[in-house]
């Protein structure tokens, strides 16, 4: 079955989106926006909402919006006024420790009762390294070798503790049974770490584990760890490529290949009509700052785009390999801009709406459509649906979209479980080191 993911974005996924008359940016700080937000998506039946988060901010603040809120405060308040959707949030491995991740997404786990997943993020660029006493970021092979230790970490640490370690004896004063409660003494390159975590084991057993990154090095460490990619893929053909490499490359390293989910994110801009849909695109186009746009885009692109003419195609780029930042996000748009021949001005036009995703604009049966040929010929799983606006752009959605695809059988109608795990149809990971644990606990129906 087809799963959908809301990606919560302030009021908008598209960048001008608080300057359009149908949003309120003051809600940016209202925590009654996302908690309704959340309770439609869970109305709609989506399988989870997703956070994404940076731990820095952009100098052009005279346009560029704050984010008001870190992904656990706001997860456990969406977690008190939802009982259903999964809450995921993005927290990067280049700027904690895994014993404080891991005890935050046990807490969260325990206090949705089986909701949490963690999307690992590695963080691009050296603007968050400066917040964290580096004058730099670290290079981009070094940051996924720290990542791939630090879930090594993480996960142990949601392992210390057996499912049966709770014993809550009072008749003799035992809390726990302290042979199922264990130090993990890891010691690596990069981490030291004693345990046993604070928490008990959390209700998932782990957390669902995300991971959005579709460099070479990504797709090495996503075919490890993640049971659930967001990505950012153009075309049809770039999709099916991804998705095959990608569960190929689990199948090599022992996983089923069924459980790592393709979650690719799509903005649709839906109008009654195509003339209604395409005008609503450009309303959104026309709030563009442009300069804004060219300054964000020359970041990712590595490249002073300050005084290029709008009007002309893109300079000549370095070659991925001398970006440190997002090499995949460098070449989607690289590409993007190749293959359809597009003026700096057609560019930050196109990535206005998306960041890079697919941009989808028509009727519901349009996006429909769009959807269900991604997902019969192999090139997604589901999708992470970005609307331009909301809450409006999520109503047209659930409204308009989910209908057509339940009508075609594309989609659920009901929750057949409770945790996040049971919605993408995930085992409860074993617990390496219990003695007589069902490995097939918590297997989804």
């Amino acid at each position: 079955m087809l799963h959908l993911n809301l990606f919560l974005m302030g009021v908008g996924h598209h960048e001008a989106a608080w300057r359009h008359p149908a949003t309120d940016p003051a809600r940016l700080a209202d925590i009654g926006h996302f908690q309704g937000l959340a309770r439609e998506a869970e109305a709609a039946g989506f399988d989870s909402v997703f956070l994404a988060d940076g731990v820095e901010a952009r100098p052009d603040t005279a346009h560029s919006l704050a984010s008001h809120f870190e992904p656990f405060t706001l997860l456990a308040a969406l977690a008190t006024v939802t009982s259903r959707i999964g809450l995921i949030g993005t927290v990067s491995t280049g700027f904690t420790e895994p014993y404080n991740l891991a005890r935050q997404f046990a807490s969260l786990d325990h206090i949705s009762r089986g909701r949490a997943g963690w999307n690992i993020v590695t963080s691009a660029g050296d603007l968050a390294a400066r917040n964290f006493n580096r004058d730099a970021n670290q290079e981009h092979a070094v940051r996924y070798e720290r990542a791939d230790e630090f879930l090594e970490v993480v996960t142990a640490l949601w392992d210390s503790w057996d499912d049966d370690a709770l014993l809550l004896d009072r008749a003799s004063g035992t809390f726990a049974d302290p042979d199922r409660v264990r130090t993990i003494d890891h010691a690596g390159r990069h981490f030291r770490v004693r345990g046993p975590l604070n928490i008990p084991r959390p209700p998932q057993g782990h957390p669902l584990l995300v991971q959005a990154g579709s460099s070479q090095d990504g797709r090495g460490f996503a075919a490890r760890w993640a049971e659930a990619v967001f990505t950012a893929q153009q075309t049809l053909e770039e999709g099916q490529e991804f998705s095959a490499d990608l569960k190929r490359r689990a199948a090599a390293l022992g996983r089923d290949p069924r459980h790592v989910v393709i979650l690719p994110g799509i903005v649709p801009v839906i109008g009654s009509t195509d003339r209604e849909a395409r005008a609503l695109d450009r309303e959104l186009d026309e709030l563009i700052v442009p300069h804004r746009a060219v300054s964000v885009l020359g970041d990712v692109l590595g490249v002073d785009l300050s005084a290029h003419p709008l009007d002309e195609p893109l300079p000549p780029l370095p070659p991925v390999t001398a970006i440190n930042g997002a090499k995949s996000r460098f070449e989607l748009i690289r590409d993007l801009a190749e293959r359809e021949r597009l003026t700096l001005r057609q560019l930050v036009g196109r990535l206005g709406g998306g960041r890079g995703h697919q941009v989808v604009v028509g009727t519901p049966e349009r996006i429909a459509d769009h959807i269900e040929t991604w997902y019969v010929r192999g090139a997604a799983d589901g999708f992470n649906v970005m609307p331009p606006l909301l809450p409006s752009g999520l109503t047209a959605f659930t409204e308009h979209v989910v209908p057509i695809l339940r009508s075609r059988g594309l989609f659920r109608s009901a929750y057949e479980g409770s945790t996040l795990r049971e919605h993408y149809g995930l085992a409860r990971p074993a617990n390496r080191y219990a003695r007589d644990t069902d490995p097939v606990a918590g297997v989804a129906g």
